[in-house]
């Protein structure tokens, strides 16, 4: 097959190169560039791109760097900075999949090949005639999470080489194969933010606005805060106070005021209902003719599921109650669907933060 590649630098796609090759598929690999805000380049993407040139001599596969700067800008970021400014959260790693990587990408360079393969952690099966986005084998590094709004055109034409193998054997295979960055450190950027510091970037759009930050049971001023943009429900670090754990547990937009609360076991910040609209099946709905159903949830990303149900009440509203508390229920995430055995993500819904008796 000929397979359009997405590279990054990193070890992970560099290692689903080479087992591409090993399997005897014809590569074209591409690096997108995305500049920084403010239309100068990125220093940490020069890195990238010459670790990904010698990928691509190594080898001896043809490579093209692509940009997709105003794209990214005029879309990702747009949806980020109104998202804030709503005074939800955000996950510009979902909306750059869709849009970025699998969106724009697709329409312009990998439409003309049989299949695009990435080095994300998370793998595809079929089932009744049509293609799943299914988890990886190595529940840590699974990112099916940030898979979750794409759409089943795109998944179709997706490939995910490691998603069958756990990270350590994915360093193991980059040692064996003497790759130049087998022991580069894995990305913690926000998508091509890469090593922009995302409060910067906040604060370059948005400015600060000094507000106060509330003990929520007792109304006792406790400090201040830069802008309520700053912040997320069940955030803990970053907020300068004393005598904590403290958590977000409430933001007042209107009146740019944080609410707190103290303590890890704080009831706060913690529900077992979860309110999604605007849900999105990959595929298609699983379960068309049933109303409630069990199922696996995330609300973040992390190694571990929440077993709960999910109920459908009207067009594409659904509430998840879940079987234990969730920490940190931020309005403006993604609620993520998976079967109740954690192998399928089925898809995701908007959290929205309304309450719902169940």
């Amino acid at each position: 097959m000929k397979i359009a590649v997405l590279i990054s630098g990193g070890v992970d796609s560099a290692v689903a190169v080479h087992r591409l090759l090993e399997q005897g598929h014809d590569l074209h690999l591409f690096y997108i560039r995305i500049g920084m805000d403010n239309d100068e380049g990125d220093c940490s993407a020069e890195e990238d791109i010459e670790m990904c040139r010698f990928i691509a001599a190594r080898y001896n596969l043809p490579f093209d760097v692509v940009s997709l700067h105003n794209e990214y800008w005029e879309n990702v970021m747009e949806y980020a900075l109104h998202t804030v400014k709503e005074g939800l959260t955000p996950n510009p790693d979902i909306m750059c999949n869709k849009m970025i990587k699998f969106g724009f990408f697709e329409e312009r360079w990998g439409h003309v090949f049989d299949k695009t393969a990435t080095g994300h952690y998370a793998s595809t099966t079929e089932k009744n005639g049509k293609v799943w986005l299914a988890t990886a084998v190595d529940p840590v590094k699974d990112q099916t999470d940030f898979l979750a709004r794409i759409s089943y055109k795109q998944l179709s034409h997706l490939m995910f080489p490691i998603g069958d193998i756990p990270k350590s054997q994915v360093r193991e295979i980059a040692v064996a194969t003497r790759m130049p960055n087998a022991y580069r450190k894995d990305s913690q950027g926000i998508c091509f933010l890469g090593k922009i510091n995302y409060n910067d970037f906040i604060r370059r759009h948005l400015g600060e606005k000094k507000g106060a930050i509330i003990e929520i049971e007792t109304g006792r001023k406790l400090g201040e805060h830069n802008g309520y943009w700053f912040h997320t429900i069940g955030q803990r670090k970053g907020l300068g106070l004393s005598g904590g754990p403290w958590y977000v547990v409430k933001k007042n937009i209107h009146d740019n005021v944080i609410y707190v609360s103290h303590g890890y076991d704080c009831e706060k910040q913690y529900g077992n209902v979860v309110h999604l609209d605007e849900m999105h099946f990959i595929t298609e709905n699983p379960w068309p003719d049933k109303t409630t159903v069990e199922i696996a949830f995330k609300n973040r990303h992390a190694p571990n599921f929440t077993k709960a149900t999910l109920t459908h009440i009207a067009d594409k509203e659904y509430v998840v109650e879940a079987a234990e508390k969730i920490q940190g229920i931020a309005p403006g995430q993604f609620g993520v669907i998976y079967d109740k055995d954690a192998k399928i993500c089925y898809g995701s819904g908007i959290i929205t933060g309304r309450q719902v008796e169940m």
